[in-house]
């Protein structure tokens, strides 16, 4: 990260509670309109610069006491800066900021954060076909897995189920949903940090159910426990978390468009279509164009073939 404030932002003389405050406050909005927007367009134009000046923070003065809450403050804002330009398919960046997040982490000597910074590397890493590159980093963030919460470990087991899922590999990760769920139920929400709230049922169904998808898809294993996860996770989430609905649903409607009945499909793909396409999420819209590809193989299927077409202009647009 650059050490220097991008044009009108300015650095303070030293570091205060104040500076701190604003830090954290600004990873919070960025978070909620990246969940609500998605990563691209005026999210993406607000973090970059945030992310810049909050790096140079660490180069201003700072009473010794005070150290550790900014590095962690600044690793919460690389954190969620990365997960915008994640989405946003800015991958090099995404990587740089992840990385920098988890050093900042490391000198502050929060589990939490590092744990959050390596789900997030797998996850992306995972997502751009690297899927054993994501087994490591979900590893390295179960090290000394006592020191985080249960939520966390289920979060990282997740992406362990996730990479062995892309790999094809049914055994290891069905065993790593087992240790995910199992985890899950021994969270205690007020143990977590409260950034972690958004690791609910919804956000645990849903994680589970795409490692499972790719079973279904690529290993031909029973698609209802996906099913209903991915429905769990759509009745689950709210409107401040319209990406991850809007993605839950969209992958619900691919796998009963791959392995049931398409116009049950098609009429559920047209709801998340109408969420996703207001979303600058190039992740949702890869998503689609997986729904898409999935409706034209039912090419005398009307609600598939309208479906598939609405998709195409849509995602073009």
């Amino acid at each position: 990260m650059q050490a220097f404030a991008p044009p009108g932002l300015t650095l303070p003389d030293s570091i205060g509670t104040r500076t701190i405050g604003e830090v954290q406050e600004v990873a919070t909005v960025i978070s909620g309109l990246d969940n609500k927007l998605g990563g691209g367009g005026l999210v993406s134009d607000v973090a970059s610069p945030a992310m810049q000046w909050a790096a140079g923070l660490l180069q201003v003065q700072c009473p010794e006491h005070m150290r550790a809450e900014l590095f962690a403050a600044v690793s919460r804002l690389g954190i969620v800066v990365g997960a915008s330009a994640f989405d946003a398919y800015r991958h090099t960046y995404a990587t740089q900021t992840f990385t920098f997040a988890a050093d900042c982490a490391e000198e502050a000597g929060d589990w939490h954060l590092r744990a959050k910074t390596y789900s997030l590397l797998a996850r992306q890493a995972i997502w751009k076909g690297e899927a054993d590159d994501g087994l490591t980093y979900a590893e390295k963030g179960l090290v000394r897995s006592d020191r985080i919460t249960a939520t966390e470990r289920a979060m990282l087991h997740t992406a362990r189920a996730r990479a062995f899922g892309k790999m094809g590999n049914v055994r290891d990760c069905m065993a790593a949903v087992g240790q995910a769920d199992e985890a899950f139920e021994q969270a205690r929400p007020q143990e977590d940090p409260a950034w972690m709230a958004y690791y609910d049922e919804a956000q645990h169904n849903g994680d589970t159910a795409h490692a499972l998808f790719d079973l279904v898809v690529g290993e031909g294993q029973d698609p209802g426990r996906a099913a209903r996860r991915f429905a769990t996770a759509v009745q689950g989430h709210g409107d401040a978390w319209k990406r991850s609905r809007a993605i839950s649903r969209t992958k619900l409607a691919a796998l009963i468009m791959a392995t049931g009945d398409p116009r049950q499909a098609a009429a559920i793909g047209h709801e998340a279509l109408d969420e996703a396409g207001q979303l600058t999420s190039r992740r949702a819209a890869d998503d689609l164009r997986q729904l898409g590809a999935f409706a034209a193989k039912h090419p005398t299927v009307p609600e598939a073939a309208g479906l598939r077409e609405r998709i195409a202009a849509t995602v073009s647009a």
